[in-house]
């Protein structure tokens, strides 16, 4: 039996051919994310960006360049959300809550 949305669609939204991904550290207090505060000149890994979406819910999808294979993915069901939040001092960047299989 098939589950709900195993059938729709997945569209492809929009493509960013080149994208940084920074660790960042866990939050000490609810103080603003700053990506200032982020070592911006070395990232921790670089790849493309693919948003699709499938029925009421868009993927994040970070995947290799040259190879697409999936380094990352978030689901985001709501924005703003857990999944992605702005940073206070920037509209170029942005966090992206990554979970692996595990919850961490």
């Amino acid at each position: 039996m098939a589950t709900e949305g195993q059938f729709e669609y997945e569209s492809v939204l929009c493509v960013k051919p080149e994208v940084n991904v920074y660790r960042i550290p866990p939050r000490a207090s609810n103080r603003a994310i700053r990506a200032a505060d982020w070592k911006l000149d070395a990232p921790d890994w670089t790849g493309r960006m693919r948003v699709t979406a499938r029925g009421k819910v868009a993927y994040v999808k970070l995947e290799d360049k040259i190879s697409g294979e999936l380094f990352a993915q978030a689901p985001v069901e709501e924005y703003p959300g857990i999944a992605v939040e702005t940073v206070s001092d920037s509209s170029r960047y942005f966090v992206l809550r990554i979970q692996d299989d595990n919850g961490k």
